[in-house]
């Protein structure tokens, strides 16, 4: 059953929903909590979080998908969002759902898509055996290089706070905090099982980062499936069945 949850963080609120099969009631089932990327929300583009989540439920697995402080439509102000917060955001969720009666405490599961994806390695690296599976869609290892990207071309300097990102004001914080952190030596530690899922046409987030967490990073615990030409949220109806079907096989073999 689809339902709308609150948690509190620091005195601030995130929403999100839960999608909890009936069943949970009498038996507690796995469960997959999904991060959005930057920019994105609980929902991310043509819906494909609320799809994945109903795919996951029909199989009778839980999941949670809350908006990041500062994102959606949870507390906070985008420009003051760093990926340290949206860390504490994450191990925050995945506290609240190991807690949960419902909810097999031994089987949650994380997946990210894009800067969630950066975020969900971090997590699951900080926190090992607290992650069941890792599940990683187009995951910004290289968001350093993309914030210095951005930055540079809005003419970001040391006296100016904030930047304009399509209607975004994007933070100095964040990029002095990203600069600080190194997505793929975080997520080194993490020991379980993970699928890494890339569009070959990504123009956001080369796939060739995926194949980077692949070699360097988790090695032969990692399953690499390459979306031949989707772009980087798998933005056509077939490229979404096929990422759908693939999350739904790793979480249910």
């Amino acid at each position: 059953m689809q339902r709308a949850v609150t948690l509190e963080i620091d005195g601030m609120t995130l929403r999100g929903m839960e999608h909890v099969p009936d069943t949970a009631s009498e038996e507690p089932v796995p469960a997959v909590i999904l991060l959005h990327g930057f920019t994105g929300t609980k929902l991310e583009p043509h819906r494909i979080f609320l799809k994945i989540s109903r795919a996951l439920e029909e199989r009778g697995i839980a999941s949670f998908r809350f908006d990041f402080m500062g994102s959606g439509e949870s507390d906070g102000n985008f420009e003051d969002m760093t990926a340290s917060l949206e860390i504490r955001d994450a191990k925050a969720i995945l506290e609240m759902v190991r807690n949960d009666s419902r909810i097999l405490p031994d089987q949650v599961s994380l997946l990210g898509l894009s800067m969630g994806g950066f975020v969900a390695g971090i997590t699951a690296g900080d926190l090992g055996d607290a992650v069941n599976k890792l599940i990683l869609l187009a995951p910004a290892g290289n968001l350093r290089d993309i914030i210095q990207a951005a930055a540079a071309q809005n003419g970001v300097r040391s006296d100016v706070p904030y930047f304009d990102q399509g209607g975004n004001l994007v933070g100095r914080c964040l990029y002095d905090d990203v600069l600080e952190i190194d997505g793929f030596e975080r997520a080194k530690p993490f020991r379980g099982p993970v699928l890494l899922l890339h569009g070959t046409a990504d123009g956001t987030v080369p796939y060739q980062v995926s194949e980077k967490y692949r070699a360097e990073v988790f090695g032969e615990r990692a399953i690499l499936r390459l979306i031949d030409g989707a772009d980087h949220t798998f933005n056509s109806t077939p490229w979404e069945r096929e990422v759908i079907r693939e999350i739904v096989t790793f979480m249910t073999k």
